[in-house]
């Protein structure tokens, strides 16, 4: 069974959640969410990165840092930007970005079922990025941004979300800079009652995006457990695995020797079928085994050969794992993704131009096209009790931070 628990959710008021709504901590830096949150007293940038309101140049894992986010949600707080429901409810999230549109229950998920893996997981966390959530989560004495689910499509949570959904205007309804479309609705109580007895009967929930931050929270709760605050559970958004939206997460690589355009070329002929192509759109692969490969100003379409990879393990099989294999690994040298400072990755959504300034600007040396990972792959592999390589999948749209925040 799992567990969606509704909570009392501290929100903006409806006239506030359009500049409230900030985007997650996790894809912007420190500058990008100073000028976003710039004039701003109302984003929850100054909760999520609270860094901005401290001096350039601050240390992001400092004290004060951490300690300046509870302020800043505190003070949100106090002037009215977000305001508790004064009683638990569960809640849609529905977001359209183009023709893709996705709609989620929000709800807490449960840290016992998360490690018990009934939430399952497909990305090993590193240790420091585990640390800094679990500080932030613990400061904060709340849950300020929700991890991404999802689960295997439920015939009749599907009739419950419509039914819900189309029974009454959202609370929110409005459109973010990047064009994504954002509703919110607040569910009465037996439209809560009936999605949380429904979700009892779903076998398990997976963790799309937010591995960090559930396994931080996981840690908060075993910290503090006994105190009385409900920190076993966790804020999240989950959503049908028939709605997911999976973008490639592609790869620069800076060469450590220097070698010239030939030189690597001959080595990626070696262990794939390489060949030229007109431009990156004609490079971009349509289907899986197949990369697009940006070097030396040139294009080139590269396919996976036969019997390179073992096709009875879901891990190995994944194109990000054969990349690693056969061009990251034994052609650059790069044996430990996660921290080693010759590769990059850069989300789908920053497109094909993004991977060639990262070339053209002499920065990287050659950059990877990948076919995104499919909801298939994350599931084999999660149910393997397995794990990705890292930055396997980006989803989007992104989940906007602040419209519902956990408080325990």
């Amino acid at each position: 069974m799992a567990t969606v628990r509704p909570f009392s959710a501290f929100r903006p008021p409806h006239v506030l959640a359009p500049v409230v709504a900030s985007p997650p901590y996790d894809v912007i830096n420190t500058a990008e969410a100073r000028a976003l949150a710039e004039g701003n007293a109302h984003s929850f940038l100054h909760v999520s990165r609270p860094e901005i309101d401290l001096p350039e140049g601050v240390d992001e894992h400092a004290d004060e840092v951490y300690a300046r986010g509870a302020e800043n949600l505190t003070d949100l707080i106090a002037h009215g930007s977000l305001v508790q429901d004064p009683e638990p409810h569960l809640y849609l999230y529905a977001q359209k970005m183009g023709a893709h549109r996705q709609i989620g229950v929000v709800g807490c998920a449960s840290v016992a079922e998360y490690e018990r893996d009934v939430i399952k997981k497909h990305e090993k966390t590193r240790a420091d990025k585990e640390d800094d959530r679990t500080r932030h989560i613990e400061t904060l004495a709340a849950h300020d941004e929700p991890v991404f689910l999802t689960y295997r499509a439920d015939a009749e949570i599907d009739r419950l979300i419509a039914e819900a959904s189309t029974g009454m205007p959202p609370i929110y309804d409005f459109t973010t800079a990047d064009g994504v479309e954002h509703r919110l609705w607040v569910l009465g109580r037996e439209a809560t009652a009936a999605l949380e007895e429904r979700f009892m009967a779903v076998p398990a929930l997976y963790v799309a995006d937010g591995h960090h931050r559930s396994a931080a929270a996981a840690r908060v709760h075993r910290k503090l457990r006994g105190d009385g605050r409900e920190h076993d559970v966790f804020l999240a958004v989950v959503f049908p695995h028939d709605q997911m939206q999976i973008l490639p997460y592609n790869r620069v690589v800076r060469d450590r020797e220097g070698r010239g355009t030939e030189a690597l070329l001959a080595a990626l002929k070696e262990r794939l079928d390489v060949s030229p192509a007109e431009s990156g759109e004609a490079a971009s692969p349509r289907g899986p085994k197949a990369f697009g490969i940006y070097l030396g100003g040139q294009w080139y379409t590269a396919r996976v050969r036969q019997g390179s990879y073992d096709t009875a393990d879901p891990v190995a099989s994944l194109d990000c794992s054969i990349c690693q294999d056969q061009l990251l690994g034994p052609i650059f040298g790069v044996e430990d993704p996660r921290r080693d400072k010759h590769v990059d990755f850069v989300g789908g959504i920053r497109g094909i131009k993004e991977l060639e300034r990262r070339v053209d600007s002499g920065e990287m040396t050659l950059a990877v096209h990948l076919y995104p990972t499919q909801i298939a792959e994350l599931f084999a592999v999660s149910d393997a009790g397995l794990l990705m390589p890292p930055k396997s999948t980006w989803f989007e749209p992104k989940l906007r931070s602040g419209l519902f925040v956990h408080a325990f």
